[in-house]
């Protein structure tokens, strides 16, 4: 009986490494748009607070962006990885 759960656990995590790789992709777009819309909130408050409209709302859409961008690339890498190891589980 022990036996055959040890063989049933990996078919288990095979079945569920897809769905987590897809939860992973789905996360590009929010990350992306949340690192955007906190910069836009966070500029535009500090403009209005200092009256340095629009200076730092561009400074602060900028660092959205490249938080953004940043998440992409390390989404990218983990994906990568995950494609090496399952590459290296088939041999």
């Amino acid at each position: 009986m022990i036996a055959s759960n040890q063989a049933q656990k990996p078919l288990m995590t095979q079945e569920k490494r897809p769905v987590r790789q897809y939860l992973r992709y789905s996360t590009i777009g929010i990350e992306m748009g949340l690192s955007v819309i906190i910069g836009l909130l966070v500029g535009n408050y500090l403009d209005d607070f200092f009256g340095t409209e629009p200076w730092l709302l561009l400074t602060f859409l900028m660092l959205g962006l490249a938080a953004g961008f940043r998440g992409i690339f390390r989404l990218i890498r983990r994906m990568k990885n995950d494609l090496r190891q399952d590459e290296g589980d088939k041999r």
